[in-house]
């Protein structure tokens, strides 16, 4: 089967799973984190290279305070519980994102579990914090526009491949294949860039209840998919049989 070398999930639908069943918001974040556990072991086990995650967005600052502040507690149980996981099998820990907005109960663990894992080369696992797919754009655009001030970089220069360099995903496979779960069927400002030829896949299940059989048939679809890039299919084949 071919496999995505590098996944994107919104993880969507913590909330209402959770009021559909008259519990608390928080409480849809709490199992949505053994989804996560959960898709992370699976992918690896698959041996996907790299899984991104969007776990909390620029936007969701503007949540109650309570939900917001839950969900950063949730987060540092998670870097904390996942630790052993995560070194045990390999997995580098990588996050994008103004992580410089998360509070210090959270940044500490994540500091200190990046650079732990810094030299493992089984799977990349991305945490998208505090994110925004046009802030990493606005960001990178400050950057080259400093370099180019600078001299150390000429404006006529500038290709996809230059400005590529500036994004906090580089160095990681482009991603082939995007899910949202929930059934909504938007991007939310999730790798705007990253994503201009992924395969988009909506998946009518909540997070909460997104599990590993999820993912594989996730995965059969994708490997059932043509991806052309701009071409056609005859090109393809022609490809193919050269």
């Amino acid at each position: 089967m071919t496999l995505p070398r590098h996944v994107g999930i919104i993880m969507d639908g913590n909330g209402r799973w959770a009021q559909s069943r008259g519990k608390p918001r928080l409480e849809g974040h709490r199992v949505g984190a053994d989804s996560v556990r959960d898709i992370t072991r699976a992918s690896r086990e698959i041996g996907i290279e790299a899984l991104t995650l969007y776990a909390f967005s620029s936007q969701n600052w503007l949540r109650p305070i309570d939900e917001v502040t839950g969900l950063m507690q949730l987060l540092r149980e998670f870097l904390i519980d996942e630790r052993s996981e995560i070194l045990d099998n390999q997995i580098r820990l990588e996050a994008i994102g103004d992580i410089e907005k998360l509070p210090p109960f959270v940044t500490e663990p994540l500091h200190e579990l990046r650079a732990a894992s810094a030299n493992n080369t089984k799977m990349v696992l991305t945490l998208a914090l505090s994110y925004g797919g046009r802030e990493s754009i606005a960001r990178a655009v400050r950057e080259l526009g400093r370099d180019v001030a600078a001299g150390k970089l000429a404006a006529e220069t500038i290709d996809v491949d230059t400005f590529d360099r500036y994004l906090p995903t580089h160095g990681l496979p482009p991603v082939d294949l995007l899910i949202r779960t929930s059934g909504e069927q938007r991007i939310s400002n999730f790798l705007l860039w990253e994503i201009a030829y992924a395969e988009l896949m909506f998946i009518d299940v909540q997070w909460p209840e997104f599990r590993r059989e999820h993912l594989r048939t996730c995965l059969d679809q994708y490997a059932a998919r043509e991806r052309r890039f701009g071409l056609t299919s005859a090109q393809l084949t022609s490809d193919v049989e050269s």
